[in-house]
């Protein structure tokens, strides 16, 4: 008999759109707008008074991303250099949002894989980068859509979202407060990617991800993890930045600038995450008398590949294996919250009962969240 003391992540699910888009078709439809907007601005350019913009290639993004292709909701919109925004309509109140119809999908597959039904779920909490609205709570949408009473609520901690919130849904569980939770991590990440600028315009992806929480004591499914330690750190940085909200109406004359999408200092991002984020996984594992040898996997933030590999090295003090920190990134890109739980997802049912896995996720923030694991 399973050990009531213990939790577990006992399933989880992905969902990504139907409709994708490779380098090459992103690379067109940006460097069509770069020849109109650099023939447009000739005299400017060359005057001086204005820069040319540079045009983008594949072998430029798979070398600085290692991102091959990604899911998206809306290509045509993407892909029209007149446009180079996601096209996602309204809906009428009673409809379900665009975000709870993605997170549904995921959760669904979630419950399916830990064998639960909605009635054995007390809290859901939808945890991602990006809210779709202030208000009502996302995850109380979810709840109604799903049937699950109890209680729901929303939370933010950019990429690290989806490991934070096993540390809340822990603790909720722990305190009485739930039998088990759903966490959900819809990423509608297109919607504040700015496809017009050149070292961001390929990052992104749309997907959605969830698991469930429980007690080990009730875990049924086929591959439940114990957690056996979580741990979140956060240190304030403005390196990686979105100002859009609803006081952007109050100040009109930033309306529609670039700092109301994705912006990031790349160079610093990498300089001062990757030692920040490898003395905390070092420090982590340290503190359940665990070394990188333990590990037999790491499911890493899906952001870029170089982070992954230079955060693995940094580990292991080697290099990795693909088989012990999987990528997801050049299929997915970047999906924010959900890219590591996509990589668990995929690559965890294989491993063996007392297995040791390592689940992390970092970004803005700066915002790092650890979760050990262990194979039951």
């Amino acid at each position: 008999m399973r050990n009531l003391s213990v939790l577990a992540i006992s399933g989880s699910g992905v969902y990504v759109p139907s409709q994708t888009i490779n380098n090459e078709e992103l690379v067109a439809s940006f460097n069509t707008y770069v020849h109109r907007y650099n023939s447009e601005h000739e005299a400017e350019i060359a005057a001086g008074t204005c820069k040319a913009l540079l045009e983008s290639s594949s072998e430029f993004i798979v070398k600085a991303s290692g991102i091959k292709n990604r899911y998206v909701l809306d290509k045509e919109g993407i892909l029209d250099p007149d446009v180079m925004c996601p096209r996602i309509p309204e809906r009428p109140d009673s409809e379900l949002s665009v975000m709870a119809e993605m997170a549904v999908a995921a959760a669904r597959e979630a419950l399916a894989t830990a064998e639960k039904k909605p009635s054995d779920i007390d809290a859901v909490i939808c945890s991602c980068a990006v809210q779709q609205r202030a208000y009502p709570a996302m995850a109380i949408e979810v709840q109604g859509a799903l049937g699950i009473t109890g209680f729901a609520f929303d939370m933010s901690v950019g990429c690290a979202s989806a490991t934070y919130a096993v540390h809340i849904a822990r603790g909720l569980i722990e305190t009485g407060g739930a039998r088990a939770v759903l966490v959900v991590n819809p990423e509608v990440l297109t919607g504040h990617a700015n496809f017009r600028e050149r070292d961001s315009h390929f990052l992104f992806g749309d997907a959605c991800t969830a698991y469930i929480v429980e007690r080990a004591e009730t875990a049924r499914g086929s591959n439940v993890w114990e957690i056996v330690s979580t741990k979140l750190k956060a240190q304030f940085s403005n390196n990686i930045r979105n100002n859009f909200g609803f006081l952007n109406r109050c100040a009109p004359e930033g309306i529609g600038k670039p700092d109301k999408l994705f912006v990031q200092q790349g160079r610093k991002v990498f300089k001062e995450v990757l030692p920040l984020v490898g003395h905390f996984i070092v420090d982590h594992l340290a503190e359940n008398n665990l070394t990188a040898s333990d590990v037999k996997r790491m499911w890493l933030h899906q952001a870029n590949i170089n982070m992954n590999l230079f955060l693995a090295h940094k580990v292991l003090g080697r290099d990795p294996t693909p088989d012990e920190a999987p990528n997801v990134i050049d299929q997915y890109a970047n999906t924010s919250s959900a890219g590591a739980i996509i990589a668990f997802n995929k690559h965890s049912a294989d491993l063996k009962s007392g297995d040791v896995g390592l689940l992390c996720t970092f970004g803005a923030g700066y915002s790092a969240g650890s979760v050990i694991l262990k194979k039951m």
